[in-house]
């Protein structure tokens, strides 16, 4: 039988966990790796003498975000090896009761912003997040990076001065967003590529990650024209075997689009002044297995 403390050590665990996994895929961003992250810390806490942990919080926090930079610092190598752009793994939700719903209320997490994230350091990643995402302050980022506080205050203002350069600067109210994709899905679905070329901006940019598993493009692509023309092929190859389905991917509306039933990828788009200005498209298989792989033609 369970014991009352192990019970509320237990139960505070659990109210963490959103947390916890929030900080974790902020730093790798790759849902697996996220939940490693953090049974690896369950471990930990449970191996403590947790009655002596002065804040449960505060060590849980250090001990993921520690856990998160050795991780991400492990996997440089993988990642700069990686064929083509490499983009994060995509939570996708179909409704709005998913576990990944306290993710998208914790904090930003869009695709974008973690493409930004890429390329900082582990410590200048972890240092930006603690700041400005979880809004902690100077003395608990330098215990958890064991640096000075001068040292983290650098690393906080380096990775702005980075972020500020390549982040999108804009929002967008869901539902306008929902709205203009909706119409770009109709579009795209069914070829119109002039009605596509109309609802992008002219220096509308396209990443697209394969990880060498399956074709993507292994430069990003710029201009309206090409970009639409992109959507375009697809269904030109497949001509009425094409089908997209809105979904919430990172907190944000998207796309997923499936190809003679199965799904091809998940799409994020950045709109700006009712345009898009940017489309991510994941296409690693990989990073496709928490998305519903099978076009559900009851919808």
């Amino acid at each position: 039988m369970t014991s009352q403390p192990a019970s509320r050590h237990d139960a505070l665990f659990a109210a963490l966990r959103p947390r916890l996994f929030s900080i974790a895929y902020r730093m790798l961003g790759v849902r697996a790796d996220a939940e490693d992250v953090v049974q690896d810390a369950w471990l930990r806490w449970h191996g403590s003498d947790r009655e002596q942990v002065h804040s449960a919080e505060a060590w849980l926090v250090t001990t993921v975000t520690r856990l998160a930079i050795d991780r991400l610092r492990s996997s440089k190598a993988d990642r700069e090896a990686y064929v083509g752009w490499w983009l994060p793994e995509p939570l996708v939700e179909l409704d709005d009761n998913t576990p990944e719903r306290a993710l998208e209320l914790a904090g930003e997490a869009s695709v974008a912003f973690l493409w930004v994230l890429e390329r900082l350091s582990p410590d200048e990643r972890a240092a930006f997040l603690m700041r400005q995402v979880f809004e902690s302050d100077y003395a608990d980022i330098a215990q958890v990076l064991e640096k000075s506080e001068a040292a983290c205050r650098q690393l906080v203002h380096r990775a702005q001065a980075r972020i500020r350069q390549e982040r999108p600067r804009f929002t967008v109210p869901g539902e306008s967003h929902r709205a203009l994709l909706a119409t770009f899905m109709q579009a795209a679905a069914s070829g119109d590529l002039a009605a596509m070329r109309g609802l992008m901006s002219d220096d509308v940019q396209l990443v697209s990650d394969g990880g060498g598993k399956v074709r993507s493009f292994m430069r990003i692509l710029h201009g309206a024209g090409r970009v639409a023309g992109v959507f375009w092929s697809v269904e030109h190859q497949h001509p009425g075997r094409v089908a997209y389905r809105p979904a919430l991917i990172n907190g944000e509306p998207g796309l997923l689009r499936y190809v003679e039933g199965r799904l091809e990828s998940a799409q994020s788009f950045i709109v700006d002044a009712g345009r898009i200005v940017a489309v991510f498209v994941m296409r690693n298989p990989d990073k496709l297995t928490g998305a519903p792989q099978m076009l559900d033609v009851s919808n």
